[in-house]
């Protein structure tokens, strides 16, 4: 199957249903199936903005910096809420490199200079238009600037965890860490031999 174009798409209504936290939004439109027919369909999109994340590896002492923080929306799916995840945040206007160097500086306290995007990646392209760019860096002690920790005007309340690698991937297989982009990254770091 080959990307539709613009010509296979046509938007027929659009509805914002909410514009409070972020924008959920119901279009309603056509679409050119592989056979020519076209068929209306309608879809929730939740717009968020694009985001980035990152995990920070140590390779002398093989180990990773992640957060733990409370998730709203894991807690109404019936777990406990708290997760632990790579550290990540929204663009907000700003370059992707810009945007996860601040953000890494505030939830985790490191100021990170040599950051190396790896890939981009869609979590949940069903509903949620956010794409994700990953990283990752290398530090050490050297790098810490601050306690991180979030910014509590954001609602942001983090503990910020440094794991042994191999620790971090057992808590993959235990189901402590359920986090998708955090795994993706931990395999990232496994598959490519960084640690």
């Amino acid at each position: 199957m080959t990307s539709p174009t613009h010509e296979q798409v046509r938007i027929l209504k659009v509805e914002t249903l909410s514009d409070d936290w972020y924008i959920l939004k119901k279009t309603t439109f056509e679409y050119q199936r592989g056979d020519g027919t076209l068929q209306t369909l309608t879809r929730e999109t939740y717009d968020r903005g694009n985001g980035a994340v990152i995990l920070p590896y140590d390779p002398a002492r093989k180990t990773v910096l992640l957060t733990r923080q409370f998730r709203f929306p894991a807690y109404v799916n019936g777990h406990p809420g708290t997760l632990i995840e790579a550290c990540a945040g929204l663009l907000d206007e700003r370059d992707p490199v810009t945007a996860i160097r601040a953000e890494a500086e505030e939830e985790l306290g490191y100021r990170l200079r040599d950051v190396h995007k790896i890939f981009e990646a869609f979590m949940s392209p069903g509903s949620v238009t956010e794409k994700l760019f990953f990283f990752v860096a290398e530090y050490d002690h050297s790098a810490r600037v601050g306690d991180g920790g979030g910014l509590v005007a954001d609602g942001e309340d983090i503990d910020v965890l440094e794991l042994p690698i191999d620790q971090a991937l057992h808590r993959v297989e235990t189901g402590e860490i359920m986090d998708g982009k955090t795994i993706m990254l931990l395999q990232y770091v496994r598959l490519h031999h960084l640690l």
